[in-house]
């Protein structure tokens, strides 16, 4: 929590301070984005599998976390967009390395039953401190503060955040006999592989949140009202995480993905299409509903598919094929926003979206809630 609250804090402020600030355009701006977050999620799948494999997910996760405090100090540092390229991709390959170990240890720590609740706490824990942090990052913008101090002061809640972990206990899980599991060895089932591909096709029209804060700007907001905006995003998002999380356990996790693709579908059209403010607020707020749908849910599936022993090398792999369609999604974002007009990365997120939708309907099986582990 308090991790997200530093790195909210700073978030929303980059877009703005690449390109007002240091001359960026978006497609430098969709660049930035998708390096960085897909560095982060190609390590994903190699640290759940150490963590995995050698039962140090706290100790990765302890070093992910680090990395943050080490991105808010090199912000602070950065005179060009290429300083800014390597205090994200530095974010970013902490990112990559403590979520996987870090959402193995959530898994190994719930209730079976209740694993998409426990996974929905987590989000809303993750997105009430990046609540706060959009929160301060709009009084930073409305009061003026130059954004190089905004950036000094976002280091004490990461370091805060980092002095927790050592309280946390990590439960071993027995490994199976014989040969170790090899990165490349571990086998889902036919389902679980083609909604991972599902996911993919989803990832590559999703581009960085940063495209929807320049996209508010360019109808109009103010910058202390796209700190607003975001705000809302991340509000929504935290109230619905566990309510949703909670859902996908009680009915399946079926229809809570499929409502979560349909409506991301329909907020990436609507931002492409819509030009009214008070409805452009009205899709940041559903936007944040679509990643409370989905965060909890999809974790929470792709957890039971794993063997208990595996799940932090299964989660992995799910985030690096995240961080793939990412930089796909972020560099043909930038390239449509400034080679055909910046409702193009909208048009095309959300047919991707509803493609997702309908894909993962056909996928999933509606009469089974819970997916059994994966033989490997």
């Amino acid at each position: 929590m308090f991790v997200d609250l530093s790195t909210e804090m700073v978030y929303p402020i980059i877009p703005l301070f690449l390109t007002a600030t240091l001359g960026a355009t978006p497609m430098v701006v969709g660049v930035i984005e998708g390096i960085a977050e897909s560095l982060a999620s190609l390590l994903k799948a190699f640290s759940g599998y150490i963590g995995d494999i050698y039962q140090h997910r706290k100790r990765l996760t302890f070093i992910g976390y680090s990395g943050a405090v080490v991105y808010k100090v090199l912000l602070l540092m950065a005179g060009s967009w290429g300083g800014v390229l390597v205090a994200r991709v530095v974010d970013r390959v902490g990112k990559g390395v403590r979520t996987a170990p870090r959402d193995a240890l959530i898994a190994q720590s719930s209730d079976p039953n209740k694993l998409g609740g426990s996974f929905g706490i987590a989000k809303m824990l993750d997105m009430a401190g990046s609540s706060v942090g959009a929160l301060l990052a709009v009084i930073v913008v409305a009061t003026g503060t130059a954004y190089r101090e905004a950036f000094a002061w976002s280091i004490v809640p990461a370091v805060l955040g980092i002095l927790i972990i050592p309280a946390v206990r990590e439960k071993r899980v027995a490994l199976p006999d014989g040969p170790r599991t090899r990165l490349l060895g571990v086998h889902l089932g036919l389902r679980v592989r083609l909604y991972l591909v599902a996911v993919l096709v989803f990832c590559i029209g999703n581009s960085s949140n940063a495209f929807l804060l320049l996209k508010a700007s360019s109808r109009g907001f103010s910058a202390t009202q796209v700190m607003l905006l975001y705000l809302v995003f991340n509000v929504t998002a935290s109230v619905l995480a566990i309510p949703a999380g909670r859902f996908s356990d009680r009915f399946g996790r079926r229809s809570v993905l499929v409502a979560g693709y349909l409506l991301s579908g329909l907020v990436y059209l609507g931002f492409a299409a819509i030009t009214s403010q008070p409805v452009v607020v009205g899709l940041f707020a559903a936007y944040g509903a679509c990643t409370a749908f989905l965060s909890g849910a999809e974790r929470a599936l792709i957890a039971e598919a794993a063997p208990p022993h595996l799940r932090g090398t299964v989660l992995g792999i799910y985030g690096t094929l995240q961080g793939i369609g990412l930089l796909l999604a972020s560099i043909i974002a930038g390239a449509l926003w400034d080679g055909v007009g910046s409702d193009a990365p909208f048009w095309f997120g959300g047919a991707l979206a509803l493609l997702a939708a309908v894909a993962v309907a056909a996928i999933l099986d509606p009469r089974v809630r819970r997916r059994q582990p994966a033989a490997v």
